[in-house]
């Protein structure tokens, strides 16, 4: 008989919001402290269209619109189509196992909280940790990339770059702090306004490799003839040294996608988030189809892997000499349009500046609250927002300064190598617990009717999904080992910021149960259910009060829904 190990007598749990981890034989007690007193609560103010635009607004970037131009340059046209593709499949599978888990129990410590319960609290531990050291690592980086984007206007010996780094995180943290309704709104039309760059570079690249530019040359498919599809990289002009530049470009595309799933992070102030969540995850794929595998497939098409111009703008870091577009526009003689980009590119980079501390913060306040950091980072001000955790997150967004110096590329290019190894370490703890939650279910007799969304692939897509993450985190810097005459011996400060995740994440799996003596949590008594009822209740209100709204909103809605929504 199944073991559903559920709290139903009310001593065990007060109250499932402020006890989530309630649940005796599963939860160390550390993982379930129960905090009377100071307010700790989040305030659900996102509603359906802000959880879409952040779960987009957060993987738009300039992994996409400007790290597209090296691994051009490195592997060809083919190479990146394959590689963007390949990896936009793996995050799809990655999205879809969250999306099964938050849509079954929304909790505000996202897929820590997850980890917790369903696989093993060092694992919930170690996972949060890591997911907060890789924001407050992105978040200095996007304001050292604001800045680089300035100099394309006002270089460094003009105006010193410490001062548009304190000019964007004022501004961050401003916005922050304002509440989550605030952020939300914020966020939801600048990520929209990045949607509309996006999908114009796209139509723009359309036209040019249709002949419609003012050189007005039909590219087609020149490009992938001559120069070639495939680039070689290290040993050239063998099909071992093309292989070796499409697996290269395979850091790229996940540096790309990295912030796909901080979608999970929100669903603690997401409104009615069984339907919200599910949505924004279910969506995605058709976001990766149209801009990412869309984008870099008409860029292989008007953009020569061997354009001098290209290979100028790869040490031009992030202005807008360093993106592929701009190469693209300057190849087909469009004057003034590079400076409209670079003032898009700025956005970019502030919104995901914004979205990273906010991300952050959330964060270190789910590890307060399953008590794996100080309590006084889950305190909450009465709008909800968890003002000590943004305090502590923006004192790391310091670091910029790092990039003050003359050294600042050289910084930035090991940020990113440490905030990539994070982000696929995350996505393989993400991968680890959904195994171990269906794991759970079909211990526990849950049917897959119950769900309120489940993954297409079910536990077979995790498994496949983890394989390829776990491989590519172990080659993902393969040639700081190579010894060839034209790279350059072993680069032992790029091998040591590329794998550094790997070991600080064992050490905190390990340390952890070392020093609390935790154990794996057992399928059968995996806690399925504690605060599901709340989140029940809740959901049947809000359906409640939106089925009261008057026709014409709801028949916006449905237009909405039916031919606007699928692009956000």
């Amino acid at each position: 008989m199944a073991v559903w190990n559920r709290k139903e007598d009310g001593a065990s749990v007060e109250s499932p919001t402020k006890n989530e981890y309630s649940a005796g034989a599963v939860v160390a007690p550390e993982d379930g402290v129960v905090r009377d007193g100071p307010r700790v609560e989040l305030e659900r103010g996102l509603k359906a269209r802000h959880i879409t635009m952040i779960a987009i607004g957060g993987a738009i970037g300039t992994g996409l619109i400007i790290g597209t131009g090296s691994a051009l340059a490195k592997a060809g046209p083919g190479s990146i189509l394959i590689s963007y593709a390949f990896v936009g499949f793996i995050v799809y599978l990655v999205m879809c196992a969250l999306g099964e888990m938050a849509a079954w129990l929304p909790l505000p410590s996202g897929f820590t909280g997850y980890a917790v319960r369903f696989c093993d609290p060092a694992l919930g531990f170690t996972l949060g940790w890591t997911y907060w050291l890789k924001y407050i690592i992105v978040t200095p980086n996007q304001l050292t990339a604001g800045a680089l984007v300035i100099s394309f206007w006002l270089p460094a010996d003009r105006v010193n770059p410490g001062v548009w780094i304190t000019i964007f995180l004022v501004l961050i943290i401003c916005i922050n702090y304002f509440g989550v309704r605030f952020f939300g709104e914020f966020e939801f039309w600048l990520s929209s306004f990045k949607v509309i760059v996006i999908l114009g570079l796209i139509l723009l690249s359309l036209i040019l490799a249709l002949g419609g530019g003012p050189d007005h040359d039909r590219k087609g498919f020149r490009y992938w003839k001559k120069p070639g599809a495939f680039n070689s990289y290290i040993e050239e002009g063998t099909p071992a040294g093309r292989f070796y530049a499409f697996w290269a470009t395979m850091v790229s595309a996940t540096f790309a996608y990295l912030g796909t799933e901080l979608v999970g992070v929100t669903v603690g102030e997401a409104q009615n988030p069984r339907r919200t969540i599910p949505r924004a995850i279910k969506l995605t794929f058709y976001r990766i189809l149209v801009f990412y595998v869309l984008s870099v497939f008409l860029l292989g098409m008007i953009v020569p892997y061997n354009s001098p111009k290209l290979l100028f703008a790869i040490d031009a870091d992030s202005s807008a000499a360093a993106s592929p577009f701009v190469v693209a526009i300057e190849l087909a003689g469009i004057p003034a349009l590079p400076d409209i980009l670079n003032a898009c590119i700025l956005l970019f980079v502030f919104s995901a500046a914004n979205s990273d501390l906010y991300i952050a913060t959330r964060t270190i306040y789910g590890l307060s609250r399953e008590g794996k950091a100080p309590a006084f980072l889950s305190r909450t001000d009465r709008r909800g927002v968890p003002i000590y955790a943004l305090g502590v997150s923006s004192l790391f967004a310091l670091l910029a300064y790092m990039n003050v110096s003359s050294d600042s590329t050289t910084v930035f290019k090991y940020f990113v190598n440490l905030v990539t190894i994070f982000g696929l370490l995350t996505w393989v703890s993400i991968l680890v617990t959904h195994i171990y939650f269906v794991r759970a279910r079909r211990a526990q007799s849950v049917p897959d009717s119950a769900l309120a969304y489940k993954a297409p692939l079910g536990v077979y897509g995790s498994w496949g999904a983890l394989v390829f993450c776990i491989i590519i985190s172990l080659t993902k810097s393969f040639d700081v080992f190579t010894h060839s005459p034209k790279w350059g011996n072993f680069d032992y400060k790029s091998f040591i910021t590329a794998y550094l995740g790997i070991p600080v994440y064992l050490i905190l799996i390990f340390g952890y149960k070392s020093v609390t003596k935790c154990k794996g949590v057992k399928p059968e008594m995996a806690d399925l259910w504690t605060g599901k009822e709340e989140i029940d209740r809740e959901e049947a209100a809000f359906l409640a009060r939106k089925a009261t709204e008057s026709g014409s909103k709801q028949q916006y809605n449905w237009f909405y829904r039916t031919f606007v929504s699928w692009l956000f």
